[in-house]
């Protein structure tokens, strides 16, 4: 009894190189699971890791409502996940990934990892830019008598905006980087295709398109990244290095940003509107 097998060009690994009018057919949907395991993932870091770095800079000393013990409990948890290499952790986390999607392979079982190690690295991300807002500004709002929950959204996550979304632009392309190794564990997209099909194959063809792919995708999530902070960075802040390109570096404060009110009688609403 004989089978006959049917050789296709996509399929078996003696062919020659794809020609280039066969490679969309294998690169647009692998393209498309990229965006997915990206998108799905990004969902979860950002879900999990602003309330995870608010917490480390509330908590923390010269926090909000320091809790030296919860801060160092949730900052240790937080820094073992930064501190695996992802290939590692994501073999660790082979099991635990088995119990929550019933899987090993594929888009599900490369979202937890990637997950995982997003929201640990946003987590400081977040953290920092809360940090990095000018103690003056927290001090006014106390004054006026903002509650804490006031001075965190009203002040601090108002001012970190802007460096919040360009940690984000990071994190994501991190996570493009992360889809690409996770295709070693047969998780689909770019770096599936580029692996299997452009490295183990020795496709020339197949391997310039996913690099080019790679670094267009990752330019683009580069150039909406720098626009999102650009449009929430307040006018005062821009305007400051033209200033400087004009010869008016030496003006007084008074005259290139507005004025912020210290006294006691300023309301959480009034140092909103007056730092934006």
């Amino acid at each position: 009894m004989s089978t006959h097998v049917l050789a296709s060009p996509v399929l078996t690994a003696t062919s020659t190189d794809l020609t280039w009018a066969e490679i969309p057919a294998l690169v647009l949907p692998a393209l498309g699971d990229t965006l997915v395991m990206v998108g799905v993932t990004m969902a979860i870091v950002v879900a999990l890791g602003v309330p995870l770095g608010v917490s480390l800079d509330t908590l923390g000393p010269g926090g909000l409502t320091p809790r030296p013990v919860l801060h160092r409990v949730i900052s240790a948890v937080v820094s073992v996940g930064r501190s695996l290499p992802f290939l590692i952790l994501m073999a660790a986390l082979v099991p635990f990934t088995r119990f929550v999607t019933g899987t090993n392979i594929g888009i599900p079982a490369a979202v937890v990892p990637m997950a995982l190690a997003g929201t640990a690295f946003f987590s400081r991300i977040v953290e920092n830019s809360l940090r990095s807002v000018p103690p003056s500004l927290v001090r006014v709002a106390r004054a006026s008598g903002a509650s804490p929950l006031q001075v965190l959204t009203s002040v601090k996550l108002s001012e970190a905006v802007p460096s919040i979304l360009g940690g984000l632009t990071i994190n994501t392309i991190a996570m493009i980087e992360y889809s690409a190794i996770a295709g070693t564990i047969g998780a689909g997209g770019i770096g599936y295709v580029a692996v299997t099909y452009g490295y183990q194959r020795f496709d020339h063809n197949v391997m310039i398109t996913t690099i080019v792919v790679l670094v267009a995708l990752v330019a683009v999530v580069q150039a909406l990244g720098d626009a999102a902070v650009r449009a929430t960075t307040p006018h005062s802040r821009r305007r400051v290095p033209r200033q400087r390109r004009a010869g008016t570096s030496g003006a007084t404060p008074s005259s290139s940003s507005p004025t912020v009110q210290t006294s006691a009688s300023a309301s959480p609403k009034e140092l909103t509107d007056v730092h934006h």
